[in-house]
C-alpha cells in the first residue's frame, strides 16, 4: 500500500505565496514536500518592469503558469491567500491543487472585507514587529521577527482585481481546500462555500489567523495533512 502511494504522489509542486509575502513563507511546507520526495518550488512573484504599482493580477497568473508548464507531471499547484485565487486561475496546468484560505473567485469575493487599496500597498514600508505579532499570534517569535524582516510591498492593482472578483471554473483537477479556525482576512465560510460548490476536498485546520497553516507551529502537521491527500490523488 505504501508503495501505491508513492506512486500516485506527485512529483512536484509549485507554491504560489500571498500578497505581501515571498516564497519564504512555504519554508516549512518546503521541507516536508521535500522529505515526501515532492520536489517543492517556492519562487517569489516579481513586479512588471513598470513597477508595483503597473503589476496586474493577470502578470502575476502568468509568472505562475509559466513556472507551472516547466515541473514535471504529476504536479500539484499550492497556493495561499492571493496566491490561492492565482493557483485557481492557473489550474488547468496542474494535477491537483491545494488552496489555503484563498481569495475567493467571484461570486464569493462579494463577501470579503472590503478594504480601499493605494497603488503600491506599503506592507514592507509600514511594517512594525508588534503588528506582525499580532497577524501571527499562533507563531512563534522567530518565526515573527523573521516575516517582520521579510514582509514586501506589492501592487494595489492586484487586490482591487481580486477584490472585484475573478470568475474561475470549477478546475478539471482534483482540489483541496484548507481553512484556518480563524482568518479575519477570509472567513472560513468562505472557503467552505467554495469547496462545496467545486466539490472539493475540505481541510479546516486548527490555526488562528489568515498565514497560521504556513507560519503558526501547526504549520508542518498542515503540510503533513495536504502530502497525505496529494498521496491519494
Amino acid at each position: 500500500m505504501a508503495e501505491s502511494s508513492t506512486r500516485r504522489r506527485p512529483k512536484s509542486a509549485l507554491l504560489v505565496h500571498g500578497a505581501g509575502g515571498g516564497g519564504w513563507e512555504w519554508k516549512v511546507w518546503r521541507g516536508v514536500f521535500d522529505a515526501a520526495g515532492i520536489k517543492a518550488h517556492a519562487p517569489d512573484l516579481q513586479p512588471s518592469a513598470g513597477g508595483l504599482a503597473d503589476t496586474t493580477l493577470e502578470e502575476y497568473a502568468a509568472q505562475v503558469g509559466a513556472a507551472l508548464r516547466e515541473l514535471p507531471r504529476p504536479r500539484a499547484l499550492v497556493g495561499a491567500s492571493i496566491g490561492g485565487l492565482l493557483a485557481a486561475m492557473c489550474a488547468s496546468d496542474a494535477d491537483a491543487l491545494v488552496l489555503v484560505n484563498p481569495i475567493p473567485p467571484s461570486p464569493w469575493h462579494a463577501q470579503l472585507p472590503q478594504r480601499e487599496w493605494p497603488d503600491v500597498v506599503p506592507w514592507q514600508r509600514d511594517a512594525r514587529l508588534t503588528g506582525t505579532r499580532r497577524a501571527l499570534p499562533d507563531s512563534d517569535d522567530a518565526t515573527a521577527l523573521y516575516a517582520f524582516r521579510h514582509w514586501r510591498d506589492d501592487s494595489g492593482a492586484v487586490m482591487r482585481a481580486a477584490q472585484a472578483g475573478v470568475m474561475i471554473a470549477k478546475p478539471e483537477c482534483p482540489v483541496l481546500c484548507i481553512a484556518s479556525r480563524v482568518d479575519d482576512d477570509v472567513p472560513p465560510a468562505l472557503t467552505q462555500a467554495l469547496a462545496l460548490n467545486w466539490q472539493a476536498s475540505l481541510l479546516r485546520v486548527p490555526a488562528i489567523s489568515h498565514v497560521g497553516p504556513l507560519l503558526g507551529r501547526g504549520a508542518a502537521a498542515v503540510a503533513l495533512q495536504a502530502v497525505s491527500w496529494l498521496s491519494g490523488r
